[in-house]
């Protein structure tokens, strides 16, 4: 993929006239509105071994992707096609009576970016692992986890999610290293909009029946007061992130049938672990794409190597090597 230099910020037409890299992942599960679920092919299907990539080979999804840089930050636009706009997860609903948990999932992306230039031939395939994995008779476990093997090595991840993310219009910069994903700001963002979590002793787990949410969608403490059939409230409370961790600004919005997300982000935004892109550098940075549709594990993953190049301005500046 190629990020040609603009003097601004992208507009409309500039989106409509760059060349689209297109990006094919595959491997992962559709969403698809059903009129009845086939509850027996999605039960073989979510008890298959297969990483979390699912069991099934459904059709690849293809993403566009277009990038613009200017002297001080990089855009970033991916667009693929989602039947359904799953946009919530674990959103309540009240029923006139009490609160009942939906159950729904978001849709979302994480891209990984080989920031230390330590990994030739970078694909996501070097970040999918099973651990405790093991088959006893007709029983088979397995813990699906995002890491590396080697110790030193990381990748910068950026994860937006069409709830948690989206809707407060940035993605979550987190690292990936030996021991896991890790936030550039440690502390988690995202909190179970439960009255179970705070009362623990209960017995009751978040979400479950019985259980309530403590704020409603506009943010209001949910009590005893009268509330219509119908009333919604997320499943999950986001804190805005901090310092690193809030380097990636993010506009999505679904539309036709497709996500559109535009990334924003400075060329080097001064924390070690981030990628650093250098305008002219011909070798580029290679990348990592996963799409996630209505789910949190059982992702689509792109399978080939992929890079961005930013290509020098035309100024007659000599393109740089990225070397120090």
């Amino acid at each position: 993929m190629y990020a040609l230099h603009l003097d601004a910020p992208p507009s409309v037409a500039d989106w409509e006239g760059a060349l689209p890299r297109v990006v094919t992942v595959k491997g992962g599960r559709r969403h698809v509105r059903t009129v009845i679920e086939n509850i027996d092919e999605d039960t073989v299907h979510t008890s298959t071994a297969s990483c979390h990539h699912g069991g099934r080979l459904p059709d690849p999804v293809p993403v566009d992707m277009r990038a613009f840089y200017t002297d001080r930050e990089i855009f970033i636009r991916l667009s693929w096609p989602d039947a359904t706009a799953d946009a919530d997860i674990r959103e309540w609903g009240f029923d006139g009576n009490a609160w009942q948990n939906l159950g729904n999932v978001e849709d979302g992306f994480g891209l990984a970016w080989d920031a230390g230039h330590s990994l030739p031939r970078f694909t996501c395939s070097v970040a999918c692992h099973i651990d405790n994995f093991g088959v006893t008779g007709a029983n088979f476990h397995a813990t699906n986890r995002m890491k590396l093997v080697r110790e030193g090595e990381w990748l910068d991840l950026w994860n937006w999610k069409a709830r948690r993310t989206g809707r407060f219009g940035f993605a979550d910069d987190r690292f990936l290293a030996s021991e896991g994903m890790r936030g550039d700001v440690p502390g988690e963002l995202f909190k179970e909009n439960s009255r179970a979590r705070l009362n623990p002793e209960s017995g009751i787990f978040p979400f479950a029946e019985g259980d309530q949410p403590i704020y409603d969608s506009e943010g209001l403490p949910v009590g005893k007061e009268f509330r219509p059939a119908g009333s919604t409230a997320p499943g999950f409370l986001t804190e805005s992130p901090s310092g690193s961790r809030a380097d990636v600004k993010a506009l999505g919005h679904w539309s036709d049938g497709r996500w559109t997300v535009i990334l924003r982000r400075a060329l080097d935004s001064g924390d070690p672990r981030d990628v650093r892109f250098i305008p002219g550098d011909r070798e580029g940075v290679a990348f990592g794409l996963s799409i996630m549709d209505n789910t949190l594990f059982e992702h689509y993953a792109s399978v080939l190597p992929e890079w961005i190049v930013l290509l020098a301005a035309e100024n007659g500046a000599e393109p740089e090597t990225g070397e120090d």
